[in-house]
């Protein structure tokens, strides 16, 4: 039987993140170097620029920080859907078994951290952030596992792609029902009908991207105004994007391939480029024990590495799933800890989460204190290890 899809496309995308990640903090200390320096004014004075037009009811204009988050990070959730729908249909997603150990570790790094989170700011006016520590930064975490090289077994590299993968997708529905404010139900109907018209474009296989992507900046705008948060249109239009049962590169093929440099060197870059910009001031040290910072280094670190690992051995204990090819329990710890880099995702979800600026910008400095503690930690851990340790499973 043919292969659906070519994961010539995956190997692209999975070996860009090395360079990916290095270009990505770079940006974040760029961004931090300006936010404390003399052109910290100038620069959100920049971001708060207004750019598009409106004609009659059509308004199509926002801040160029409106369209970095709301517009280019489309475009990000747009590739990480096509990611998805890949591993969906013949990746490590594609079936119960494949799908279960990196599905229930991903489970397990969302619902300990975002209880974790809970513990701490419950009745607190932050406790709104519940979703900021259940996200894993896919850029970065890749970066650091890559830069590893033989120290850690391949098959644990593809684990925590799949991992983040369906991290990801638990953290776009997260956002779609927990992170959506008013609904404007006549917006929503018009997004529906141009899903329904991509929808049928796939059915008719229709192979154009062009019809696909001119239909998705309708998609975009509708979802952008119906109160929902934009991004998720990107997601909604990747799934619609059709394959193809022939080794013949499809039309989903020719869109990630075409999506992953602008995305992991262009988009992902500006991202954290605007939104890492945290002045530093000596009151942040000591906030890092309120219950809002140490939900979140708690929940990143400590939550993701629990959760991670302890959902990892029920899925084998129950016999659903294996731990994968070389590895050993160890190396699912170091997983773990990796998880806890939530540096993009949880950012963005920070955002969405309050309107206070002082909480946001405690948010991201714990955000950034606890991606760098899992990181750091995470890859000393697993070098440590190295792949010639024996496997010790747990009985």
């Amino acid at each position: 039987m043919a292969n659906k899809i070519n994961f010539t496309v995956f190997k692209k995308f999975f070996e860009s993140g090395k360079i990916g990640g290095l270009l990505l903090l770079i940006c974040v200390v760029i961004s931090l170097l300006i936010a404390n320096s003399a052109s910290a004014n100038g620069f959100s004075s920049f971001l708060a620029k207004e750019l598009g037009f409106n004609i009659g009811s059509v308004a199509v204009s926002y801040s160029i920080s409106a369209w970095i988050n709301d517009g280019l990070m489309a475009v990000f959730f747009l590739l990480v859907g096509l990611e998805i729908k890949r591993e969906l249909l013949e990746g490590e997603l594609s079936s119960i078994k494949k799908a279960s150990l990196p599905v229930l570790a991903a489970f397990g790094g969302m619902i300990v951290p975002s209880l974790i989170f809970f513990f701490f700011n419950k009745g607190e006016a932050t406790a709104a952030g519940w979703g900021i520590p259940m996200a894993t930064d896919i850029a970065f975490a890749l970066a650091i596992i890559v830069m590893l090289g033989k120290s850690v077994p391949a098959s644990l590299k593809i684990f925590l792609a799949a991992l983040a993968i369906a991290d990801d997708l638990g953290a776009i529905l997260v956002i779609a029902v927990f992170y959506t404010a008013q609904i404007h139900w006549d917006y929503l109907l018009m997004a529906g009908g141009v899903f329904a018209l991509l929808l049928a474009l796939n059915y008719l296989k229709v192979k154009s991207l062009w019809f696909y992507l001119i239909s998705g900046i309708f998609l975009w705008y509708f979802v952008h105004h119906s109160g929902i948060h934009a991004t998720i249109a990107g997601v909604l239009l990747a799934f619609t994007i059709p394959t193809n049962t022939t080794a013949v590169e499809s039309p989903l093929e020719k869109l990630e391939h075409a999506l992953t440099f602008p995305v992991n060197y262009l988009i992902m870059p500006i991202f954290a480029l605007a939104n890492t910009n945290i002045t530093f001031q000596r009151e942040m040290v000591d906030g890092l024990t309120s219950p809002l910072a140490l939900g979140i280094i708690a929940g990143l670190f400590l939550g993701k590495t629990l959760g991670v690992t302890f959902f990892s051995w029920f899925a084998v204990k129950i016999k659903l799933a294996k731990l994968p090819s070389g590895a050993n329990w160890k190396h699912i710890i170091g997983v773990g800890m990796l998880a806890g880099i939530g540096f993009t995702m949880s950012i963005f979800i920070a955002l969405l989460s309050f309107n206070d600026v002082d909480h946001i910008l405690e948010a991201k400095f714990a955000i950034l204190c606890a991606s760098v503690i899992s990181g750091v930690i995470g890859f000393v851990y697993l070098k440590s290890i190295g792949i010639k340790k024996s496997v010790r499973p747990i009985n």
